[in-house]
């Protein structure tokens, strides 16, 4: 059994310190939130993801999983010490590293013998060398560092950690190396061993590549439009290249977001510009996604005229993907503002995600959570986010509630021929 402590017990952290758990590990959460540890102590979870409620009460009723605020104790007990901590982008696209220094800080101050710090955090190349500087000032013993970045998805996250695709560790001590390597052992999947700068690069890369195809694939949508083809098509003959492969993200969509893609592809857009490498795709990958966010509003506009002022629009979807809560650079936001910008009237449905979203919109919106309910007497319906819950809808019920039949479909989730066959005027996105 190992003994682990995670620094930083938010999205990336919790998962990782209850799936540790939940593999016979001895685990330790840390945050500097007394509030957030204090839930977490009671079973509260402060993030919906699928399954981890259940994992969380189960090893925490066991003893395998604890949380504090105490890392000074956390690291004294642990031979392993994770570094799960935010890096929230900075003004001009570089990684906020404060949070990462502090941890260091505190970790150096708390050792009191050998440990194995792994950073979990998406970090900058080089920070693995800047988290050994900070340690070092403050304690004199040995200890190894390891790059160790997350692949975890939304929706989910905890089968991403139990099945990984690869697990990539970054280290060059032996030692530390096969310390991580037999930790990682009982997931049973393809272990990557490199340098901490190569590991810190792959995240970046995997992640930027994964947001040019989705740019790439709604710049082909964009043309579809203009030529009459078919996205829906143009992507299946695409996934049927075996060098494309079936899980390439090729959907057509209003782009990405969340707190990974955004951030990734600024801090590598960040990272080549220092290092004085033109990165010129992903500067367009950023451009492209940006206006495919505001795609939206020249649809709506063409089926209810230039002015929307006192017209009732109703959108489904606020996270930025189903199955999650999370809202951060979700295209559907940038939808809502552009309406509320032109004086429309806004109500808006999630099935998880509206409390947070209300954390930014406040009460510039109606929310509702009765789907038909909420189109009633609507002049359009947009779909911002393609939930299983909406492509579920009984669309004659649908059409009899809403004022004007009028949907905007930004996910592609209705068959096009059938909704137009029930009267519908409806407009997607490449098709």
């Amino acid at each position: 059994m190992n003994k682990i402590a995670v620094v930083g017990v938010g999205y990336v952290g919790l998962v990782t310190s209850t799936c540790f758990a939940e593999l016979g590990n001895k685990v330790i959460g840390v945050d500097i939130n007394q509030k957030k540890i204090s839930n977490l102590n009671k079973g509260i979870i402060p993030i919906y993801e699928k399954g981890l409620t259940e994992l969380v009460r189960k090893n925490y009723s066991s003893g395998n999983l604890s949380f504090t605020t105490d890392i000074n104790k956390a690291v004294k007990a642990s031979d392993i010490i994770f570094v799960a901590v935010g890096t929230p982008p900075m003004p001009d696209g570089s990684v906020n590293l404060e949070y990462v220094k502090a941890a260091a800080e505190s970790i150096g101050k708390a050792m009191n013998g050998y440990k194995v710090i792994i950073n979990k955090s998406t970090v900058p190349i080089g920070t693995g060398s800047f988290v050994e500087r900070i340690i070092q000032q403050n304690y004199k013993g040995k200890f190894d560092i390891v790059s160790n970045p997350e692949f975890l998805r939304e929706g989910s996250a905890v089968s991403d950690f139990m099945h990984p695709d690869r697990i990539v560790i970054g280290t060059s001590s032996k030692k530390a190396r096969k310390i991580v390597n037999e930790l990682y052992a009982p997931q049973n999947s393809t272990i990557v061993n490199t340098n901490t700068k190569t590991a810190e690069l792959i995240k970046y890369a995997s992640n930027a590549f994964l947001a040019t195809e989705i740019s790439f694939i709604n710049s082909i949508a964009n043309i579809c439009e203009k030529i009459g083809a078919n996205i829906t098509k143009v992507s299946k003959g695409m996934r049927l290249d075996n060098r494309i492969g079936p899980k390439a993200f090729l959907t057509a969509g209003i782009g990405y977001g969340g707190s990974c893609f955004p951030k990734d592809v600024k801090g590598l857009i960040q990272i080549a510009h220092e290092n004085g490498v033109r990165f010129s795709i992903l500067d367009a990958v950023e451009d492209t996604n940006l206006a495919q966010k505001q795609s939206l509003l020249p649809k709506i506009q063409s089926l209810l005229g230039e002015d929307l002022h006192g017209k009732n629009i109703t959108v489904w979807g606020l996270a930025f993907k189903p199955k999650t809560d999370d809202v951060r650079e979700s295209p559907s936001l940038v939808v809502v503002r552009q309406l509320l910008d032109r004086d429309a009237t806004v109500t808006v449905v999630d099935p998880i995600a509206t409390n947070q979203a209300k954390l930014i919109l406040k009460d510039t919106v109606k929310y509702e959570k009765d789907l038909i309910k909420s189109v009633t007497g609507a002049d359009c319906l947009i779909i911002a986010t393609d939930w299983p819950e909406f492509k579920a809808i009984d669309l004659k019920q649908l059409k009899k509630s809403m004022k004007k039949t009028n949907i905007v479909d930004g996910r592609n989730i209705f068959n096009k021929r059938k909704i137009k066959k029930l009267g519908f005027k409806y407009l997607s996105v490449g098709r």
